[in-house]
C-alpha cells in the first residue's frame, strides 16, 4: 500500500510564486514517476498534465509551464517538489499529485492542493 501526502497550495497574487510537495510513502519501491496533473473544472474529468519527474532525475513539463514551474525530486525520502513562478491566473486549479510504476499497473493520487492566483 502507499500513501500520498501533499502540502503547499494557497492563494497568490499574479506574478507570485508557490511551492508544492508531494511525499511517498509505504511499498514505493517501484514508483518510477511521480508528478502533477492540474484540473480547473472539477466538474470535468479533464485533467492536464503540469510536470513528470522518474527517480533518475528525467522530467517533463506541460508547454503551458515551461519557463516557470520547476520539478526536483529528493529519492532518499521519496518526496518531490513543484516551484511555481510567475504564476498567472490561468493556473488556477487543482493541483494532484501523481505516483507511478513506469509499466503504469501502480497508479496513487493525492488529495490534491487547491492554487488560486488572483488580484
Amino acid at each position: 500500500q502507499v500513501q500520498i501526502v501533499e502540502s503547499g497550495g494557497g492563494l497568490v497574487q499574479p506574478g507570485g510564486s508557490l511551492r508544492l510537495s508531494c511525499a511517498a510513502s509505504g511499498s514505493v519501491g517501484s514508483l518510477e514517476l511521480m508528478g502533477w496533473f492540474r484540473q480547473a473544472d472539477q466538474n470535468q474529468r479533464e485533467r492536464e498534465l503540469v510536470a513528470w519527474i522518474t527517480n533518475t532525475g528525467m522530467s517533463v513539463v506541460g508547454e503551458a509551464m515551461k519557463g516557470r514551474f520547476t520539478i526536483s525530486r529528493e529519492n532518499a525520502n521519496n518526496t518531490v517538489y513543484l516551484q511555481m513562478n510567475y504564476l498567472k491566473p490561468e493556473d488556477t486549479a487543482l493541483y494532484r499529485c501523481n505516483a507511478r510504476s513506469a509499466d503504469g499497473r501502480l497508479v496513487f493520487w493525492g488529495q490534491g492542493s487547491q492554487v488560486t492566483v488572483s488580484s
